[in-house]
């Protein structure tokens, strides 16, 4: 949520930052909104102040033996109007609070202008695009000749858009999993978590899935509502939901292996083929909750703690910056990891890393105590893969594939698979 200092003081700032991402936020008209909301509420206020004069007055009245049935008319007439005037207010309000929660997060000055990911900036890229003395073959093709990959199997069990997995490809897949948690909180620092995997609406307005998202979302026919969750960064960045953090606790680092759920609603035909966009998948994920004048060092961190993951693994891949019109809606900076894929001769998103400053923050109501103050302030929020675990399998495959369809084991992962270093020989 954007502070409500902000936008009440300067809403044209605000509306131009917005229009970075081609989002139109009407400052006039919240002015005016706004106007009305401080007008109900000084009517509110001096009704109330006369209310309770002319209360008081009708028990000095009746120790005078005046007549009080005119003040009592009074009273009545007053109680009236701030009953109307409070109602009135508290549907401005509820409209403010609503407007609110529609509107995405301010972007840094830092993020490149643009439309769409065609204008994203790409910032490096680490390991070289691969050259192949055959041509390559996708994920799907090669899980299918290693017999561990079947998306028929999944489509009887659910529908589309699922895959199971077998075998070796079933024990790399856990692998991935080990190796990722066991890096990140045995050299980068982050506390493992476990959370639930159903989370409730107020979880996900905090983070910034609700209102806006809530179609790719599933949920749970349940009372009250349950969603399946859909990233491991609402659940995990909830543990400090309604908190205040002191000083010495900071910063937090989380490390979380989950399963996530989306309904997919706007990818209509895209990405069909394969295990690149599913319902399910499973990610494991990087939250930090740090004091503010430290989140930009620790986006810078974060993402190369993702990055590690990939170079561990030898997978070429090149860290984007998104731009305006790409970058997500409670974000204020991105980066994205891109892995290559020989499969489909293209670099494919593995991993977004984001900056959200206060803006998840003041909607979980997430605060840490200022030392200097002693007072709570809103928490800066980060969040990034690291990796998606489904993705990277993909690329594992396609990147360590053979001539004859055999698949290498990166050298990283072999003790996680037994001493095993090929699948399909």
């Amino acid at each position: 949520m954007i502070d409500p200092k902000l936008l009440r003081n300067d809403p044209e700032a605000v509306a131009a930052n917005l229009a970075r991402r081609g989002f139109e936020f009407d400052a006039a008209a919240y002015r005016e909104l706004d106007e009305r909301r401080r007008s109900l509420q000084l009517e509110a206020q001096e009704l109330r102040n006369q209310r309770n004069e002319r209360s008081k007055a009708i028990g000095q009245a009746k120790q005078r033996g005046e007549d009080i049935e005119p003040l009592k008319a009074e009273v009545a007439d007053l109680g009236e109007r701030l009953e109307r005037a409070e109602q009135a207010l508290g549907e401005v309000q509820e409209r403010l609070e609503a407007l609110h929660l529609e509107l995405p997060n301010l972007l840094d000055e830092q993020v490149p202008d643009g439309a769409d990911e065609a204008d994203n900036a790409e910032l490096r890229q680490w390991g070289g695009i691969p050259v192949m003395a055959f041509t390559p073959r996708d994920h799907v093709d090669l899980g299918a000749a290693l017999g561990g990959m079947d998306f028929e199997a999944a489509a009887r069990i659910a529908g589309s858009r699922f895959v199971t997995l077998s075998g070796d490809l079933a024990r790399l897949h856990r692998a991935l999993i080990q190796f990722m948690l066991d890096l990140h909180t045995g050299e980068h620092g982050y506390e493992e978590v476990y959370v639930p995997f159903l989370v409730n609406a107020q979880s996900l307005t905090g983070t910034g899935q609700l209102p806006k998202f809530e179609e790719d979302l599933f949920r749970v026919d349940h009372d009250p509502a349950y969603y399946l969750a859909p990233t491991g960064e609402v659940p995990v960045t909830n543990l400090v939901q309604q908190r205040i953090v002191e000083d010495g606790e900071m910063p937090l680092r989380f490390a979380c292996h989950t399963p996530c759920f989306r309904a997919e609603a706007g990818s209509h035909g895209k990405d069909t083929r394969g295990m690149i966009r599913q319902h399910q998948f499973e990610k494991v994920e990087l939250v930090q909750v740090v004091r503010p004048h430290e989140s930009w060092a620790a986006l810078e961190a974060l993402t190369g703690h993702a990055e590690a993951v990939l170079r561990r693994l030898a997978l070429p891949y090149r860290v984007v910056s998104l731009c305006g019109g790409d970058i997500g809606f409670a974000a204020a900076r991105t980066y994205d990891l891109e892995v290559w894929l020989p499969g489909q001769e293209r670099y494919r998103e593995i991993s977004s890393c984001s900056n959200f400053t206060d803006f998840q923050a003041r909607r979980l109501k997430a605060r840490w105590r200022n030392p200097e103050t002693g007072k709570p302030e809103p928490v800066h929020t980060l969040n990034g893969s690291g990796l998606a675990v489904g993705r990277c399998l993909v690329a594992i495959l396609e990147n360590y594939q053979e001539a004859d369809g055999r698949v290498s084991v990166p050298e990283a992962l072999v003790p996680y698979m037994g001493g095993k270093r090929v699948l399909g020989a």
